[in-house]
């Protein structure tokens, strides 16, 4: 479907974020364009949804904290002496509500939302300009842009924020989060109920999903490497939400739309893009694959976070990283499996103790803005083909009980990673989330799982001390359920004028 997305930005589409006591749901900056004059035609709405994808670029979100920081706090790295402290409070789990990463997170999720909301409460003065069948066919695909991206972010709000989903009955009387649904709106700011809260992210998806509907009879250009949203993208993120409320028999049908749907493949580590490049060091090096569902878009004029740059905090003379992957992490990669050496490569550090380590070569850059001398840059891919296969194998095992079709889950992705995996995985009722968890880390490693996977199966962890890891931080036992897998609100949402927000129980 061509789009006819243009390089300007809107200023009235720019929200602003609260760095005082103003709430992040304060979003109409005095200096923007009156917004009865913002949006008039097709071409200026098209310019509003270039802001919320624009919103997606901030170093707070997938460039940065929301993919760094649920990893960074668990199990998967270690801090190591001479570090430069950065991201120090969150490996410590010394979370406040004042934090500035746990802030700035919650804010430009509400960003993204109020740029979604403003598209769509001035969208419906665009219809009655539209005078073909094409042009109808845009307008709903960048209103079904907007209702995707609104649902995105209240999903990673609920997945950071809130307790994790038990049941229907747990969820009506558990908090959730503050549900905004107009741009302009004197609604209370009250936190909504758990399943209120699911519940939008639901509605809107399938919202999405119908207006971004691909006509299969007409379309014939590729939807995979998309930085744009589309019907699969509803899907894949419908199939990870399922999941998160246990609603299996849902996580297998809206995995399976996107599966066997036939836009996507795994891209293979034992097949060649070119002359020593595999289809998946291709993926990790260039940001570009036909396992890729979504990535937030970056080019060398335009682009985000540096994920990488903590992992490896290179000077073109030496590499100095703040984190090392954890040695029980690397112990669980197989000899065979190719990830392993797409993930991890083995550096002499630049510190003074010299640590020599496997360093976490997955967010070294993309190699076309390292050549432009922008170093640790990556394009993130918050949605991918291998997670719709872990959804679904969770799904068969923890709800129905089939542990064959698991199993064939788990081995057909790990027939895509392995130098050659011809075998089955064996999954019964006592080995099958051990299985299932381990293949999680494996191939999600670091991209802004692990806080929630803990969260949601009611499982804790133990840091013990490796070589050259920092003293603080480094023994640290936290149980399930511990207050901090929940995020506190931030501190200025709680006091900001007229707030009734209620707080988690980790800002007490």
């Amino acid at each position: 479907m061509k789009k006819i997305h243009t390089l300007a930005l809107v200023t009235a589409m720019l929200v602003g974020v609260a760095t005082t006591t103003t709430s992040c749901l304060e979003k109409y900056p005095d200096n923007a364009i009156p917004a009865d004059k913002a949006i008039t035609d097709l071409e200026t709405l098209d310019q509003a949804a270039i802001g919320v994808y624009d919103a997606f670029k901030s170093g707070a979100l997938y460039s940065g904290y929301l993919t760094l920081l649920p990893d960074i706090q668990c199990d998967m790295v270690h801090a190591i002496n001479g570090y430069t402290n950065t991201y120090g409070n969150i490996w410590r789990w010394d979370i406040l509500a004042t934090n500035t990463e746990i802030t700035s997170v919650y804010a430009a999720l509400y960003d993204v939302i109020a740029r979604a909301n403003f598209l769509l409460e001035y969208a419906p003065r665009v219809e009655p300009t539209l005078t073909t069948d094409e042009e109808m066919t845009q307008f709903e695909q960048i209103c079904g842009e907007a209702y995707f991206a609104r649902a995105l972010a209240y999903s990673e709000l609920i997945r950071l924020y809130c307790k994790s989903y038990e049941n229907k009955e747990q969820a009506e009387t558990e908090l959730g989060v503050v549900l905004i649904t107009k741009y302009n709106s004197d609604e209370p700011i009250v936190r909504s109920s758990l399943q209120a809260s699911y519940e939008l992210v639901i509605a809107d998806l399938e919202r999405a999903a119908e207006m971004m509907d691909i006509d299969e009879n007409s379309h014939t250009g590729i939807i995979y490497n998309s930085t744009y949203f589309n019907e699969y993208t509803a899907y894949a993120l419908r199939a990870r939400v399922a999941l998160y409320m246990k609603e299996y028999d849902t996580a297998i049908e809206y995995s399976t739309k996107v599966i066997d749907s036939g836009y996507y493949a795994l891209s293979a580590a034992n097949a060649e893009y070119s002359s020593g490049m595999s289809y998946f060091t291709y993926m990790w090096q260039y940001d570009d694959a036909t396992e890729i569902i979504w990535k937030v878009g970056f080019t060398i004029n335009s682009y985000g976070g540096a994920l990488g740059r903590v992992f490896f905090n290179y000077d073109y003379i030496s590499m100095k990283p703040d984190y090392v992957p954890s040695e029980w992490v690397l112990s669980l990669y197989d000899v065979a499996d190719l990830r392993y050496g797409n993930y991890f490569y083995t550096y002499t550090t630049g510190h003074s103790h010299g640590l020599t380590w496997p360093l976490l070569v997955k967010y070294f850059g993309n190699m076309n803005f390292f050549n432009q001398q922008i170093l640790h840059t990556s394009m993130p891919k918050p949605l991918r083909l291998a997670e719709q296969y872990l959804i679904r194998a969770e799904a068969y095992a923890s709800g129905v009980g089939n542990y064959a079709m698991a199993g064939d889950d788990i081995a057909m992705l790990r027939s895509a990673r392995y130098q050659s995996y011809g075998g089955s995985v064996s999954m019964t009722e006592d080995n099958a989330m051990q299985i299932i968890e381990e293949e999680r880390i494996k191939e999600l490693y670091m991209e802004g799982f692990r806080l929630m996977d803990l969260k949601r199966w009611h499982k804790g962890f133990e840091r013990t001390p490796q070589t050259e890891s920092i003293e603080s931080g480094s023994s640290l036992k936290i149980e399930a359920d511990d207050a901090l897998f929940v995020w506190p609100i931030p501190q200025h949402e709680l006091e900001s004028p007229g707030s009734m927000i209620e707080p988690n129980d980790s800002n007490k």
